[in-house]
This record gives C-alpha cells, sequence and structure tokens, in this order.
C-alpha cells in the first residue's frame, strides 16, 4: 500500500512538472476590469488549482459545522 501511495504522489509531482515545463507562454489574465501581469500559462493555472482547493475545502468545512450545529440542536 505505501509503495502504491508513493507511486501515484511521484506520478502527479512528475505531471506537474512537465506541466510547468511545457507552459511557458506568457499571458494577461483579466477579470472584472482588471489585469494581471504577464505571467506564465502554469502560474496562473496552478494558482488557480489552489484557490478553487482552498475555496473547496472551506466550503466543505463551512457544511460540515452547520450540519454537526443542527444535530445538536435536534438531539436537545
Amino acid at each position: 500500500m505505501r509503495f502504491a501511495i508513493t507511486g501515484l504522489v511521484l506520478l502527479v509531482a512528475v505531471a506537474c512538472l512537465l506541466f510547468v515545463l511545457e507552459n511557458q507562454q506568457l499571458v494577461v489574465v483579466s477579470f472584472f476590469g482588471f489585469s494581471s501581469p504577464e505571467l506564465q500559462v502554469s502560474i496562473v493555472g496552478v494558482v488557480a488549482f489552489l484557490a478553487g482547493m482552498i475555496m473547496g475545502g472551506l466550503m466543505a468545512a463551512v457544511y460540515a459545522l452547520r450540519s454537526r450545529r443542527r444535530v445538536r440542536q435536534v438531539s436537545h
């Protein structure tokens, strides 16, 4: 099992490295009238991925806390 997890982590790390190395083009992102400086496509993609992971985790935590409070209120 440990070997499989290590292999999976290594595979994801290599995929991320290849993604960064292949996407070196510069882009400017405009959103709601604001423009970013010229950044590599890979940086924009990784930042968007991390922001989505953080927001998704926070939303899941809020949902779990709210459902836990509802269970406590019903049981009392």
